[in-house]
């Protein structure tokens, strides 16, 4: 503490100037385009519908078919 011999509401008081504000980067024209378009989802890789099928068939029990 610098500041031990002197009182305390005597305390000294470091006064800054605030630093400027850096300039503000202009707005993307294009990014409101892109935000009304009507995006979603994409569709499920193959891979995952063939995994979810076979997840699918272990579940269901297998009963043998009368003759």
């Amino acid at each position: 503490m610098a500041n031990k011999a002197l009182a305390t509401r005597q305390k000294m008081r470091l006064r800054a100037t605030p630093a400027p504000l850096p300039a503000l980067k202009p707005r993307n024209p294009f990014a409101g385009f892109a935000k009304a378009r009507a995006a979603g989802p994409h569709a499920k890789p193959e891979a995952s519908e063939r995994l979810a099928a076979k997840r699918a068939l272990k579940k269901t029990k297998l009963e043998p078919e009368d003759e």
